[in-house]
């Protein structure tokens, strides 16, 4: 059986190895997972309960009309976006809503940039479109370096990458930078792509989305999902906000990739929306283990910056992250995952996620911390 070049050149995630490894073993601690460990919101369980029967068809490419009409309203009070129904296209999550934006906006050889380090499942997608990612440098504060960021751009560049509050490093992008992106956008006719997904998961940071600037209605695509802010990570609900003509350009990729969102999903998404006191919940809670776990990785000789969004410490360590990742897994049974897997600006840093309940993150800190002490 042939096996196209395409697929054997894509990376193989060591991320995906420590949660399976995590999954069958459990001794382990896993800090590794990317979802919250929260149900779904109550309301949204029952709703989905009562509307399973009438479920069984397919939605529009685009998404369910009741769905995009709430979507407009949501993102016009709380992200400043103004637009039309006919400008969301409702996808599998908001990480197929990014690859119909790349599909729709860039062909290949066409160059995309991205801070780096950035979320693991951004440069190979890209490279299945046969799109060439180019990487930036992120400053100590884990913002874009916009000095470096104007070197990057050539002929061939169409659009920029962001992902705020950002998955790895829980950085909330200020508006000075968002400001300072906006201009780079306008002024060599690029795309941004803002990946919004921990958007509602933010401690005493504003999140900003670029959208909402001046002069970006027509060169900024929107994503945001339902997978973190509401624990709805299984329903895979997701969204673009898009300028119409590329919208359009979406949804007719959409046709030929997966047709539509889960009916069931989208159905219980408008009733997700109205779930805010869930969410608040949710974040109060990650606010504690955040804590928790930045002053016992600063304590145990693990530099850690605190991070303003998301659910990830972005933590400095000595030697190799991948060999360390291993040796721990091996030794005291805790999963992290290696900044080199987010891109060579992860080197020599490992994620931990606090989307685990407090008494884990103190039990993982304790067997770290025995950990370092034996190196």
């Amino acid at each position: 059986m042939h096996i196209s070049e395409r697929e054997q050149e894509l990376p193989e995630a060591m991320i995906e190895k420590l949660i399976k490894v995590a999954s069958e073993d459990k001794r382990i601690i896993s800090l590794g997972a990317g979802e919250p460990d929260f149900p779904a919101p109550p309301a949204v369980v029952a709703y989905a309960r009562k509307m399973m029967a009438k479920a069984n068809h397919y939605s529009p490419p685009a998404g369910r009309k009741d769905l995009r009409e709430a979507l407009t309203k949501k993102v016009a009070k709380e992200n400043g976006i103004k637009c039309s129904p006919e400008q969301v296209v409702v996808t599998n999550g908001s990480q197929e809503a990014l690859m119909l934006a790349a599909a729709s906006t860039l062909d290949a050889t066409e160059q995309v940039i991205i801070p780096s380090p950035a979320f693991l499942g951004y440069t190979p997608m890209f490279e299945l479109l046969d799109i060439f990612p180019v990487f930036s440098k992120l400053d100590e504060e884990f913002l874009p370096d916009i000095d470096d960021m104007r070197k990057k751009i050539t002929k061939k560049t169409k659009a920029i990458l962001i992902c705020t509050p950002s998955n790895p490093t829980g950085a909330v992008y200020p508006r000075k930078t968002l400001e300072e992106l906006a201009d780079i956008a306008i002024e060599n006719d690029l795309m941004v792509f803002s990946d919004e997904a921990y958007e509602k998961i933010t401690y005493g940071a504003k999140h900003i989305s670029i959208a909402s600037l001046n002069g970006m209605a027509e060169h900024a695509v929107t994503f945001q999902s339902f997978s973190k802010s509401y624990a709805m990570c299984g329903y895979r609900l997701g969204y673009a906000i898009a300028p119409p003509k590329l919208a359009a350009a979406m949804r007719k990729i959409h046709v030929y990739s997966t047709i539509s969102a889960p009916t069931i999903s989208q159905m219980v998404g408008a009733k997700a929306l109205t779930q805010s006191a869930y969410t608040k919940k949710m974040v109060k809670e990650y606010d504690k283990r955040r804590r928790t776990i930045v002053s016992r990785l600063n304590e145990i000789g693990l530099e850690t910056r605190m991070p303003q969004g998301a659910f990830y410490t972005f933590s400095k360590m000595h030697g190799d992250d991948r060999k360390f990742a291993v040796k721990l897994l091996k030794k005291e049974k805790v999963a992290v995952v290696p900044g080199s897997e987010f891109g060579q600006g992860g080197e020599g840093h490992i994620r931990c996620s606090y989307a685990t309940s407090y008494e884990k993150i103190e039990k993982a800190m304790d067997r770290i911390e025995r950990f370092l002490n034996r190196r």
